[in-house]
């Protein structure tokens, strides 16, 4: 029987989710931390048919079948083992190489990239506590590093001098090269990290396959990684997941953050279930990954522009994965900070806050189409109806995608035909105060004149007031109940632009440059005060 490369076959256990190959052909129940289903292999009514989604392993309690996703299409197809892994790389969306068997030469070539990469981490390490290394040594302390985490997760130093290349001066230049450590220059060969902060790049088992540096002397780009090798593939590493995936299973979700300080300071305070991409923006490979482990997921990034947009994307590439056992969410560190100073200012409690506040998919998605469209406007509405669309038909789980369809249908009725709209916001958006009395003239006014409620429902919806409650008796004319609805709506807009100066103001005093938005935002509250003066008068 012909041989195929093992990288082939383990990339197709990785691309594809066991519960999904078997789920095509066996209802699935999940249970606990597994699937069950009636075993296809002998009849039975009572389900004794399990399948586990992070181990790629199904196993039937009452016949003793037991394999993975190639043995399961080879056995409930009856056809060979090229057939089987064919028709799975179609359905992972690979192209059938013709593999011959891996020579004896190139496993022990990657035998040894193994060993030089292990070697170089136990130099880093032991330079990280040498006179070369105190400044990267004090700079990761005064980063809230103990000396535990630092051991925990090997950093180290990488010195000014090629100090890799001269150790391993005796291997084949090809070899060390092949990892990614060192290059060759017109003087020979020399290290690719140097004077830097040195983080191991562990693989799912545990081994190391590459290193990410990080700068010391504020010289950017401020973290460089091992560019792609055959042992490492940014695209399909996770880091920290090698530490994370037992406190995935038993915390039943992951949280992934954007960088791998946050990730390890989750992880040492109180969220062990915590990863980051590495290097590069959130992959399809990444989510497959995770989503094997458990497909509950929160994303916490920054609140800045980047991290809107990061979320954005995870928000894209997940919906493929999705199925009706998955909760996901989008949680954001605001105020300038990211994890790691949130958990140093406010502590675990802090940071729990924030995730347990994270808004479920369903409602970010939503959030990020009303942001994204001005759907105010028939026009507006319709390219958010078609950005919905485009982002559901990514739902490959049918019921779920018919399901979201409804859920949106009934929310874009409800609040964008309608003026009368949901109180319940999607964002964490400014609301203003509303007292008694302004409460008791809103909804006598709304009551009273429908006409205006049409004209100025977008603003009415926002004030979070109960328009079914009883109508007080008022002495109120139609002119004079739009003149105090336009006054409202321009004293909550002078306070919206009031609370966003101040969000400003704290932004300049920390050092970022908000002065012109400022400046404008002064010009807007003279020119709606002005507006206020005007109509008082007339």
């Amino acid at each position: 029987m012909a041989k195929y490369d093992r990288n082939f076959t383990d990339e197709l256990r990785e691309r594809l989710s066991i519960v999904d190959v078997v789920g095509r052909r066996v209802p699935l129940v999940k249970k606990g931390q597994n699937y069950w289903g009636c075993c296809p292999f002998h009849n039975e009514k009572t389900p004794s048919f399990s399948v586990n989604e992070e181990k790629g392993f199904y196993h039937c309690f009452g016949c003793g079948e037991h394999g993975d996703i190639i043995s399961f299409i080879m056995k409930s197809e009856n056809v060979d083992f090229k057939t089987a892994i064919t028709e799975l790389a179609a359905q992972a969306g690979l192209k059938m190489p013709d593999y011959k068997p891996k020579p004896a030469a190139q496993i022990e070539k990657e035998e040894s990239y193994f060993q030089i990469m292990e070697s170089a981490c136990d130099i880093y390490q032991k330079k990280l506590f040498d006179q070369d290394g105190e400044i990267a040594l004090n700079y990761i302390k005064n980063r809230g590093f103990s000396e535990d985490m630092i051991k925990k997760y090997r950093i180290g130093y990488a010195p000014k001098n090629n100090i890799i290349a001269n150790k391993f001066v005796n291997i084949k230049q090809e070899n060390l090269m092949a990892t990614g450590m060192c290059r060759r220059g017109e003087y020979g060969m020399y290290d690719f990290f140097r004077d830097k902060l040195m983080f191991p790049i562990f693989n799912a088992h545990g081994k190391i396959v590459a290193f990410s540096g990080r700068s010391l002397d504020g010289s950017e780009p401020k973290y460089i990684n091992t560019t792609d090798t055959e042992l490492f593939h940014k695209r399909k590493t996770i880091f920290g997941f090698n530490f994370a995936r037992d406190a995935i299973h038993r915390a039943n979700r992951s949280i992934v953050v954007e960088g791998q300080i946050d990730a390890i300071q989750m992880q040492s305070h109180g969220f062990p279930e915590t990863v980051a991409p590495l290097g590069t923006a959130l992959t399809e490979d990444h989510i497959s990954i995770l989503c094997k482990a458990n497909r509950n997921i929160v994303f916490c990034f920054d609140g800045d522009t980047a991290g809107q947009k990061a979320a954005a994307r995870a928000c894209d590439i997940i919906m493929p994965f999705l199925r009706d056992t998955s909760e996901v969410k989008f949680a954001f560190v605001t105020g300038g900070k990211d994890p790691d100073e949130v958990l140093k200012s406010g502590g675990e409690s802090a940071m729990h806050k924030i995730i347990d506040d994270a808004t479920p998919l369903v409602d970010f998605l939503w959030s990020i189409t009303n942001s994204g469209f001005n759907v105010s406007t028939p026009g507006g509405r319709s390219q958010a109806e078609k950005f919905l669309k485009q982002k559901i038909d990514k739902i490959t789980d049918v019921d779920l995608r018919q399901e979201y369809e409804y859920e949106y249908n009934s929310r874009k009725f409800n609040n964008w035909h309608k003026w009368k709209k949901s109180t319940q916001n999607i964002q964490k958006i400014y609301l203003p105060q509303i007292d008694d009395i302004t409460k008791n003239t809103v909804i006598f006014i709304v009551n009273t004149y429908p006409e205006i409620a049409e004209r100025y429902g977008d603003f009415l919806a926002n004030l979070n007031i109960d328009f079914e409650s009883p109508v007080p008796e008022m002495n109120m004319d139609e002119k004079s109940a739009e003149k105090y609805i336009v006054s409202l709506k321009l004293q909550k807009y002078i306070e919206y632009l009031q609370k966003e100066k101040r969000d400003l103001t704290s932004k300049l005093l920390s050092g970022e440059n908000t002065k012109s938005k400022i400046i404008e935002i002064d010009e807007k509250i003279i020119d709606a005060q002005q507006k206020i003066d005007t109509l008082i008068s007339i």
